[in-house]
């Protein structure tokens, strides 16, 4: 019996045997959909930062400086509530796993 492996090498047969288990590598498309079906909230929360940040930035200069202003503050409220739906969809998502 020269391929009988000694009993403390258990671990080789191990590795041998989850090699062979196929594993489904997800994409980043399917990450995408995944994550925002989970928690749809922060992508259109980001999306909402990016916005009010961009127009505001356009509309300095342009130099609109109030209407600038309003879209700073717009753009810190959105960033409020991002982190908000993230805290929130971080507990819901432990506390799923603790079920």
């Amino acid at each position: 019996m020269p391929n009988e492996e000694p009993p403390d090498l258990d671990w080789v047969q191990l590795r041998r045997e989850m090699s062979n288990v196929t594993q489904h590598a997800e994409t980043t498309k399917e990450k995408f959909t995944r994550k925002f079906t989970e928690n749809p909230f922060v992508p259109l929360g980001c999306l909402a930062t990016a916005g009010a940040l961009s127009f505001g930035l356009w509309s300095f200069k342009s130099g609109k400086t109030k209407l600038s202003q309003q879209m700073m503050r717009l753009r810190i409220v959105a960033q409020g509530f991002t982190i908000a739906a993230l805290v929130v969809g971080v507990m819901m998502t432990a506390g799923r796993n603790l079920k």
